[in-house]
């Protein structure tokens, strides 16, 4: 795991990962874990590594995946969900393969002062759960909301609640599990009792742009994750542009993690 803030924006490298497992979890949603001992030591809570899928010679092209866990024993996890022909062909890359990964890429999570609240909505919990734990580790005031369309869907709900000593606060869109909508309403509720310092949101953009939304309404900082569809991950392709009151950033480089006021929605 990261040994510190500091290594945040660290000189990236390339490592060869072996495939461990590639599992089913949840509709559309599998985790494979990768043994990356390199990757593992050097990943911190918010960065992303660059991967080329094993034996995939129709795209040439890396993608960016979120790290949900990195272990000392030097395996890393990664929750994906399906969503194009390169994570449907993942799905099906068995244990033994090898792939290649560029790591660590990104500005990731840094903590602030003050009580704090997570929220993920969808798979965008995966990407905040290495900064609970080094909130956890570090003895700070924290509480965890997260939405999903339904009730299994929340993947990673049981991770959540063991670090946290308690369940999640939960929404989901059937009404299957917790409050019925979306995860937005538990928000306001929680930062209209006050007590709360900053909000840390991955998601949908809409959601991300509701929650920076009702953060700003209460005077609470908010910072988000703007994942974008990335060919180089290293700053020089310009294809994940993001608009900011400054300008263009690049998420890659400049992000993926922003202050949600810097940001033109």
């Amino acid at each position: 795991m990261c040994e510190s803030e500091a290594r945040d924006g660290a000189k990236a490298f390339e490592e060869r990962a072996r495939v461990i497992s590639n599992a089913y979890v949840g509709p559309r949603l599998y985790k494979i874990t990768l043994a990356a001992p390199k990757t593992a030591a050097a990943i911190c809570p918010g960065q992303f590594v660059h991967m080329l899928l094993p034996g995939f010679g129709a795209h040439i092209l890396r993608r960016p995946f979120s790290v949900y866990d990195a272990r000392e024993d030097g395996s890393i996890d990664i929750i994906y969900q399906t969503v194009g022909e390169g994570t449907a062909y993942l799905t099906e890359v068995e244990p033994g393969a090898e792939c290649s990964v560029i790591a660590p890429l990104g500005h990731g999570w840094q903590t602030h002062e003050g009580k704090s609240l997570i929220v993920g909505g969808g798979v965008g919990a995966a990407p905040l759960f290495m900064f609970a734990q080094q909130l956890a580790a570090e003895g700070r005031d924290f509480d965890v909301v997260l939405g999903a369309q339904t009730s299994d869907m929340l993947v990673t709900r049981a991770d959540y609640a063991k670090l946290l000593g308690r369940d999640p606060v939960i929404a989901t869109d059937d009404g299957s599990l917790g409050h019925a909508g979306f995860c937005t309403e538990p928000v306001r509720e929680a930062l209209a009792q006050g007590g709360y310092a900053n909000v840390y949101c991955c998601g949908p953009a809409p959601l991300m742009r509701a929650v920076a939304g009702i953060a700003a309404d209460v005077g609470v900082e908010c910072w988000v994750s703007m994942e974008k569809r990335m060919a180089c991950g290293v700053g020089a392709c310009l294809s994940c542009v993001v608009e900011t009151q400054a300008g263009k950033r690049r998420s890659c480089v400049d992000g993926p993690v922003f202050n949600a006021k810097e940001l033109v929605w």
